[in-house]
């Protein structure tokens, strides 16, 4: 089944002319969640702070879920008719560096849909790159066509535009191939490999010859699994239907026996199906086998496992070996915060050591920053709702790790927590960033500006790690109470509707996200460089 529920479409953007405009006025005066006074965002600035902090479907402390990815669909249709060329731009870079898979399908899919609605399309709407092309881009992985294909249908019925159909078919020439057929064609898919060429009429790629069968492969295998041929010369697939026709008595032999861990490579047997197919536990041995043919996230989410199962110091070595090389963790494109759940999940403190260097790799475009700086990490009661309804991490801890990465590697740094209250959070160079966030607490309200009236100091600039949505104070709001020459930049990890205070004028400017990608925003200001938008960078 697909996650996508079918809810009414965003309303379509106004005709060219109307009253609204995706150049909002800043100066506005609006309120944050907790009655402090806000600034409303811009159009742009507003679905950049969501997307990258969006797990679609997921609710946030302030706004439910429903509401949040209306607003997100919202955002990207107005944008998509009034400044495509931007959001195509934003789009791809979500599926890119921003590593938001959901929000960036969604968003292809609705910047699609408004551009047909427009009245008057296509002459009504301005130039930008083609639907086709933007649906193609957002694409990275051989699950995404159904994916999109899935959401499209759930939320704008079943009639797919060519521009869809043609953009998905691009994707497949790319995507589709043996491995990622034994890998993502399963039955608890929404939409498998046939069901989206039938739907797409993808044509195979002229320099992938094998691809015709494979097509034809994946059609029979999801029409007529019972009569389904492999192609001719489909080795991994013809090693993994082996090892699937093997009498369950024989199959741990063949896997626990000498050369068992390349025959599971070669068949393309993922950890998730070898369970099954054994129909039995994977103890050590199992494990074994299948962990040199297992990926970075693979690892990370079985650190566990494999001391429950009892993997030996050997294997175990070569694990951690490559869950803290810096090629591979920028291959598995991990949230930084992933490895912290690993660490606190993980019983064995043979991972922690690994598990810190990762998560550095996995932070490395966090700036050294020259000069004194202070660090606000907000440690409020909103900051602690879930990530996602499938993580057991928070905005807390990723405001954490941010905030303690940045005061690691700046020259001179005071880190901070606060909520109702603030305190300094103690620490020493060259300290481990997991040890360091043992010291954050739960500080209750959201008293932003009291924390930077007590904590300022005559630094060099101010980051503050937040949710944005501060109490009323006395005083006014927290970038008004650092001088106007000194830069405050704001990190937002929840992309509310209304901020703090301003963004983009003078010395004040927000980012978000929960990769370090757009970090590298506030090396490019602080050398008096035009920082735009990450992808424009």
């Amino acid at each position: 089944m697909s996650r996508f529920n079918r809810r009414t479409p965003a309303p379509a953007p106004a005709a060219s002319g109307a009253p609204h405009s995706p150049v909002r006025s800043t100066e506005q005066v609006a309120a944050t969640a907790l009655g402090a006074v806000g600034r409303p965002r811009d159009a742009r600035s507003e679905l950049f702070l969501l997307a990258v902090s969006n797990f679609v479907t997921q609710r946030t402390f302030h706004e439910d879920a429903g509401r949040r990815d209306d607003r997100y669909a919202a955002l990207v249709r107005e944008l998509a008719v009034e400044d495509p060329c931007w959001t195509a731009g934003l789009l791809g870079w979500l599926r890119g560096e921003g590593n938001m898979r959901t929000a960036a399908l969604v968003g292809a899919a609705e910047y699609v849909r408004a551009r047909l609605d427009a009245p008057g399309a296509p002459s009504a709407v301005a130039e930008g790159p083609s639907n086709r092309q933007v649906i193609d881009s957002v694409l990275r992985r051989a699950d995404e066509p159904g994916e999109l294909l899935a959401y499209w249908t759930a939320v704008h019925g079943r009639n797919v535009p060519k521009p869809v159909k043609r953009g998905v078919a691009d994707a497949v020439r790319r995507l589709y191939s043996a491995s990622s057929l034994l890998k993502y064609d399963t039955a608890t898919k929404g939409f498998r490999f046939g069901d989206v060429l039938n739907l797409v009429h993808a044509v195979p790629d002229p320099a992938k010859p094998w691809q015709g069968e494979l097509f034809r492969y994946a059609l029979d295998r999801r029409h007529h699994p019972e009569s389904a041929v492999l192609p001719e010369g489909a080795r991994t697939l013809a090693a993994h239907q082996a090892l699937m026709e093997l009498p369950v008595a024989e199959r741990r032999a063949v896997v626990t026996g000498p050369g068992g861990a390349e025959r599971l490579a070669a068949a393309g047997m993922t950890w998730e199906a070898l369970a099954g197919w054994l129909q039995g536990p994977l103890d050590a041995a199992v494990w074994e086998a299948v962990i040199p043919s297992m990926g970075t996230m693979a690892l990370l989410r079985n650190l566990r496992n494999f001391d429950g199962a009892g993997v030996g110091d050997e294997v175990a070595a070569g694990v951690a070996e490559r869950i803290s090389d810096p090629e591979a963790v920028a291959r598995s494109r991990q949230f930084p915060f992933r490895f912290l759940a690993a660490y606190r999940h993980a019983p064995s403190l043979r991972w922690a050591h690994p598990l810190e260097r990762a998560l550095g790799h996995s932070l490395a475009a966090v700036p050294a920053l020259p000069g004194r700086t202070l660090v606000l990490v907000d440690r409020s009661g909103s900051m602690w709702s879930p990530l996602s309804d499938r993580s057991q991490l928070n905005r807390a801890d990723a405001a954490a790790v941010f905030g303690t990465a940045l005061a690691l590697r700046a020259a001179d740094a005071d880190l901070v927590e606060f909520g109702t209250s603030s305190a300094p959070v103690p620490y020493a160079a060259g300290e481990s960033v997991l040890r360091v966030l043992e010291r954050f607490g739960d500080l209750g309200g959201t008293n932003t500006t009291e924390a930077v009236r007590r904590h300022y100091a005559g630094h060099d600039r101010v980051l503050i790690v937040t949710d944005e949505q501060a109490a009323r104070h006395r005083a006014g709001g927290p970038t008004e109470q650092v001088p106007a020459e000194v830069p405050v930049y704001t990190w937002n990890l929840a992309g509310y509707q209304v901020g703090h205070g301003p963004s983009g004028s003078g010395n004040r400017h927000v980012f978000g996200g929960l990769t370090d990608a757009a970090f590298r925003m506030v090396t490019l200001l602080e050398a008096g460089r035009d920082a735009r938008w990450p992808w424009e960078a």
